[in-house]
């Protein structure tokens, strides 16, 4: 099989996918639903439901709080609790909804058949019909920052999309969301990546696939041999393969600028597998988006799993259908070891964009003790951006925000491919993070006084 791959930087970590060839279980429905109104980029959403208000499941409890946002949808049925703040996976409090589960009653408005509808069959489905159904339905990014999925199919005047690249590559270690996605929902993927590719109105569509998943591979190259506008393309096993210009190098060879330049600049629109099953969902079947696939796992959890689980469950949930929290030392994150944030509390509910619950124990939970900079420059060398990972983490840990901004750090996509690969333990990306956090915040303070 030939692969392709991008052409800077990368790293190998142990792929850990523990849970790869275990089916999806739908989640039993929580008593409790948290509902944070941060769930994507952009402007928060903004509440439209008060306490004591009834809802059903797919009804709108917060509308889109600007152009940058996405409305939220209930994902259960019952009683508004209260309108408050509750700490999110950034490990501040937050405004959010907080539902109290009575039943399960949906919307009649939602198709909960399963026909899978095609485009043949509705020849009404026009660019401007699909974008606004998938704005409408709150959808943002499920596999990456959470941004809103209609302004990545409406791009500026200055640029032409020519392709859509379908992220099916989850690369990042332990997670096998996606890839249970794809096995189970192959054809509304299809179909998904056929609406984004109408809503954008090109004709040409591709799909990332890491070649560590080769019957996913096989499915969709079968599911895709008549249909020469769609290509299934091979990926090498490399840590960032499913970073959005990382992709875009690997599938099309063409490489994005630094920001504000993004994939659309040189012909590309990528959207997460995930997505394009929503969009099949909210396009053909006018179900909003309150449900997404997740992985909880960990070497030392007793029963790891997939699940079909509803929004605003906590992960406490979860973790208890998956034997409960291992003994000894953990650290929990919501996403996978390389790009996922450590939590402060396991109440934290599963999100648009929460793909994993990683439970990480013993020796893979704690930071090696740092020691000082040997000037090896293996961080240099495994930046898929082609930065100084060492003098951005030094000149961030000094403040020094002119030489930062100066030196690129908003071109960081925060992989931690340098912390990862780093001999003496440095913590890279923490303070990375940190400068680049600090800088973009001076760039939008600048830009508004203009």
């Amino acid at each position: 099989m030939k692969t392709r791959t991008f052409r800077i930087g990368g790293v190998h970590p142990e792929e850990n996918k523990l849970t790869h060839e275990v089916a999806t279980v739908t989640a039993a429905l929580p008593k409790q639903a948290i509902f944070p109104l941060s769930q994507h980029i952009g402007a928060p959403a903004k509440a439209v439901v008060q306490k004591g208000d009834k809802v059903k499941v797919g009804t709108l409890i917060a509308e889109a709080g600007g152009f940058v946002s996405a409305p939220i949808f209930s994902s259960v049925s019952g009683t508004v609790f209260k309108v408050d703040t509750a700490i999110d996976a950034t490990g501040y409090r937050k405004p959010c909804i907080i539902i109290n589960v009575e039943g399960d009653e949906w919307e009649e408005t939602i198709d909960r058949s399963d026909k899978l509808e095609k485009m043949a069959d509705h020849p009404e489905l026009t660019p401007e019909i699909i974008v606004e159904r998938v704005k409408n339905a709150g959808i943002a990014g499920m596999g990456g920052a959470g941004f809103p999925t209609f302004i990545k199919l409406c791009p500026p005047p200055t640029a032409k999309a020519e392709c859509v690249i379908i992220n099916a590559v989850e690369c990042e270690p332990y997670i096998t969301a996606d890839y249970r996605l794809m096995m189970e929902h192959a054809d509304e993927i299809l179909v998904g990546l056929e609406l984004l590719m109408k809503a954008a109105k090109v004709e040409k569509g591709y799909i990332g696939i890491e070649d560590n998943k080769p019957k996913a591979i096989e499915l969709f190259e079968q599911k895709t041999a008549s249909d020469p506008r769609i290509e299934v393309v091979a990926l090498a096993k490399k840590y960032p393969q499913g970073g959005e210009k990382q992709l875009v190098d690997a599938v099309i060879r063409r490489q994005v600028p630094a920001p504000p330049a993004i994939p659309v600049n040189v012909g590309a629109i990528v959207q997460n597998v995930g997505t394009a099953f929503a969009v099949y969902e909210a396009v053909m079947k006018n179900k909003p988006l309150f449900e997404r696939y997740t992985t909880v796992t960990g070497k030392r959890l007793a029963k790891p799993g997939n699940f079909l689980v509803r929004m605003g469950t906590p992960m406490k949930d979860l973790i208890d259908v998956c034997g409960g929290m291992p003994e000894g030392d953990n650290k929990v994150l919501a996403g996978g070891p390389m790009m996922g944030k450590a939590l402060t509390t396991i109440d934290v509910p599963i999100c648009k964009g929460t793909n994993s619950v990683t439970i990480l124990s013993d020796d893979d939970a704690r930071r090696k003790q740092a020691q000082p900079c040997i000037r090896c420059a293996k961080c240099v060398s495994a930046c898929p951006m082609g930065l100084e990972p060492y003098l951005l983490a030094k000149i961030s840990d000094l403040k020094d925000w002119e030489r930062a901004e100066a030196e690129d750090i908003t071109s960081c996509i925060e992989c931690g491919s340098c912390q990862f690969t780093c001999p003496a333990h440095r913590p890279l990306l923490d303070n990375i993070r940190q400068g680049k956090s600090t800088v973009m915040g001076i760039i939008r303070a600048r830009s508004a006084k203009k």
